[in-house]
This record gives C-alpha cells, structure tokens and sequence, in this order.
C-alpha cells in the first residue's frame, strides 16, 4: 500500500469505476460530464448489474486491485439503490461519489415521500410509452437514412439534411435513442448543386428541416479515411461541396451549424431547440 505521506502518481495512474446495479450508464454519463473538467487521462472501468451481496464484494475486490496496481486510490462513481449493496462498495479503498444518496436522501426530505429504493427503475421502461416511442423513431431513422426512404416524411420530427460525411447518421440516431425523435437524413450531392435545388422530395417539409455543415479540412480527413486518395475525398472537392450546401441553406433559409467542434450532445440539443421539442415525459 502508498506511504499516505508520498506526493500521488500522477492521474494518469487512476482507475474510475463506474458501479451501478443497473447498466451504469448513468454513473458512466455523470462520471464522464465531472472528469472532463480535468485536463487529464483516467483508466475507466464499468461494473453494471451489481445486484448481489456477492457481486458487491466482487466489485470491492476489483477496486482494491487497483489501488495496488496504480499505487493510487481509484476514484468512484455509483448509482446503488439498495443501501446493502452501497455499504459494502463504500468499504473498499477508493474516493466515492455516491450519486444515489447524494440525491436521494435531500429529496425524500423535501417531498416528504420515500423513494422506491428500486434497483434499475430508471432503465426498466420495457412497458412505457416513452420507450415505446425511442424504439419506434429508431425504426424510422433506420428506415430513412441517408435518403433511402421517402415514405411518411410527414411523420418526421426533423429532417437532417447536408453532404457526406457531415455527421447526419449517428444524429438521427442519436436523436431517436435519446429523446424518441424521428429524424430521417438526406445527403445534398453535387447533382443538387447543379440543379441549385434541395432533393425533390423535402421542400413540401421545409419547416422540418436542419442542416449540418463541417469545415472542408476535417470533412477531407474523414473521407480519407473511407476512400482514401479519391476525388470524393480531396480537399479542392470537399471545399465545393460544403460551399455550394452552405449557400444552397442560405439561399432555402435552412437553419445549419457546424458539427466540426461540437459533440453529437451539443448538435442535438441545438436542434431539439430548434424544433421545440423540450418535453419529456418521465
């Protein structure tokens, strides 16, 4: 074990554990959200599904592990409901940040009600109709990617439109596992630049649509390394391409940003302002 009075091994020698009696996604999403704050590279590890006295101590055994191996104590972000289970993994030797009775214990006092104390309620929507309605708009964005469809565009929430490669995909899907938003995608290709037009299908939707743009350099980057080498890839052809889409938007009076320094979490909460739709139920 590290002499308590030694200076501590520099951050890159610190495991996080992400530990949850569900699938952790929580912890791993607030966990993430927190050590970004820190310029600085951490060992990442998720323990989902510790539902179990026996997998409680699993987990602290892992945990210990790695305050050996790395010489420093590992950092811990966890999501257990049941208190057993918590006791235990607050045992082991690390820095804990219970997000659970962080928050749970003010608002129990504030409501006056008890919690549930449910393990997994916050992912068990199997039966909801939020659920429902995430795997419905998956379907439709699957269906209407990268204009394969042109059914029931009617039905769509948002139509993402710009060139190859601009980041449109994973959006859409984004969009859809997230919030339920039926996102369908059509790339603007040179034969829309000719005709000085929007795809013959999407201006009875005009009111739906947002496009996503990309500087020509980046855009070069990541189709090189699709195809690379190709006219399609070039920077002279990727610099025509975002400038006639970015003028056709203009011209068409499409609301657009710039995906190339923004996550695909800052995109979408772009568009779902701008689509208005802020409402979730839970």
């Amino acid at each position: 074990m590290p002499d308590p009075q030694q200076a501590p091994i520099p951050a890159a020698n610190r495991t996080v554990f992400f530990v949850s009696d569900g699938t952790g996604i929580t912890a791993e999403t607030f966990g993430h959200s927190v050590l970004t704050q820190f310029d600085l590279k951490f060992k990442q590890v998720r323990l989902p599904f510790i539902d179990t006295i026996d997998k409680a101590h699993d987990a602290v055994r892992r945990i210990n592990e790695a305050l050996a191996s790395d010489g420093n104590r590992p950092i811990v972000f966890s999501t257990l409901v049941k208190t057993d289970l918590a006791d235990v993994v607050f045992k082991s030797k690390a820095m804990h940040m219970d997000l659970i009775q962080t928050f749970v214990a003010p608002l129990e006092q504030e409501l006056t009600v008890k919690s549930t104390h449910t393990i997994g309620r916050s992912h068990n929507m199997t039966d909801s109709e939020e659920y429902k309605n995430r795997i419905e708009a998956i379907n439709f964005s699957l269906a209407h990617d990268d204009g394969q469809s042109h059914k029931n565009l009617s039905a769509a929430d948002v139509i993402l439109v710009g060139v190859s490669r601009s980041g449109k995909t994973p959006t859409s899907l984004y969009l859809a596992m997230q919030y339920g938003i039926k996102a369908a995608n059509y790339p603007l290709i040179p034969d829309d630049f000719e005709r000085g037009k929007l795809p013959s299908n999407l201006p009875p939707f005009k009111a739906k649509i947002f496009g996503l743009s990309i500087a020509p350099e980046r855009l070069s980057e990541i189709r090189n390394e699709r195809r690379p080498g190709s006219k399609y890839a070039s920077l002279e052809n990727c610099r025509y391409e975002i400038n006639e889409a970015e003028a056709m938007m203009r011209r068409e009076g499409i609301r657009w940003l710039s995906s190339t320094a923004k996550s695909i979490e800052e995109i979408s909460t772009t568009i779902l302002q701008e689509i208005k739709s802020d409402v979730r139920v839970y």
